[in-house]
């Protein structure tokens, strides 16, 4: 039975102001975008319709049929365990980089940034491909978008395809060397605005699988003994060697050698203790500027990194 207690906010108001999904998601009008949602939806402790966010399969429905509704997509779909990312969350670091790129000096009176004519490198897209649908949908950016999952690429291809304003939006890339981020991804003569990254948060599947127990423990308030990945992942998705410090801290150092064929560079951090390494690799390679943005969902806080090689009048000769 519904608790008379409680009260659920109706506006998530530490999202950006720009995101779609500051208030609460509108279950009539999603069910009626996409009616396999339908059967996951229910009521929840505060009397208000919802899904359980511990199964995937509601989870992935929901994301289907948020961007059915929001985004104005006829197809989306994704192999059975890869990332299905909360797309509020994702929206968010969109909305901060066009945030960053517009604040970068540029000449007097040069346009919005919108349109095609911005480029955005996606390291590790995953099946989903919702940084670039969500970019292009919201800024009309032209995307790479990388990937060292040859499955993870043909799913966001069919991603693509399948919604025709989406052809030619996204020029997808394998990357064939697991040990590099950028390297083999930036064409020679090739210009990048900005390079978004999630990189994989943990450094094993042990520490992936204690780590989710422990989170599924607290949200659940009761003992659980098996990992539930609610929004899926495949290995690389969710760990790496040296897990996100690593990670980051070698597209930092590789980062050095695309100086002045991209101007921003930005990673998402979730573990806020590993700024302080991250700085310190920034100043040995030489950033010029370096921007820490702060972004919240619900309980999880984390935050973007973002860091340039240029000065500001190189950044005003970027655009011309």
């Amino acid at each position: 039975m519904p608790s008379e207690n409680k009260e659920n906010p109706k506006v998530k108001s530490e999202l950006h102001p720009r995101n779609k999904h500051r208030n609460r998601y509108d279950f009539k009008a999603l069910i009626k975008a996409n009616s396999a949602l339908k059967a996951f939806v229910k009521l929840n402790d505060y009397g208000d319709e919802s899904i359980d966010f511990f199964n995937p399969e509601a989870v992935k429905e929901l994301n289907r049929s948020i961007l059915f509704l929001h985004y104005g997509l006829q197809y989306w779909d994704i192999p059975e365990g890869y990332l299905c990312p909360p797309i509020p969350g994702r929206a968010d670091y969109i909305h901060h980089i066009a945030e960053l790129l517009e604040a970068s000096p540029r000449p007097t009176g040069y346009p919005k940034i919108k349109g095609a004519d911005i480029t955005c490198l996606d390291i590790g897209v995953g099946a989903n491909c919702i940084y670039p649908i969500i970019g292009f949908k919201e800024y009309g950016w032209h995307f790479i978008a990388t990937d060292i999952d040859r499955e993870a690429l043909e799913a966001a291809l069919k991603n693509i395809n399948s919604n025709p304003d989406l052809r030619g939006s996204t020029d997808l890339r394998l990357q064939w060397n697991p040990h590099n981020a950028l390297t083999g991804m930036i064409k020679e003569g090739e210009l990048v605005d900005v390079v978004i990254c999630n990189p994989p948060f943990h450094a094993s599947k042990a520490e992936a699988f204690s780590s989710n127990i422990r989170k599924t423990k607290n949200l659940k308030g009761k003992k659980v003994v098996k990992p539930t990945f609610n929004f899926g992942g495949q290995s690389n998705e969710l760990w790496c060697e040296g897990g996100e410090e690593r990670f980051v801290k070698d597209l930092i150092f590789e980062s050095r050698q695309f100086s002045e064929t991209c101007l921003w560079f930005t990673t998402l951090v979730s573990k806020e203790t590993n700024l302080r390494t991250f700085y310190r690799t920034l100043k040995k390679v030489g950033a010029h500027e370096v921007k820490t943005i702060e972004m919240k969902q619900g309980q999880k806080t984390s935050r973007i990194l973002a860091w340039t090689f240029l000065n500001e009048e190189d950044q005003k000769l970027w655009w011309t």
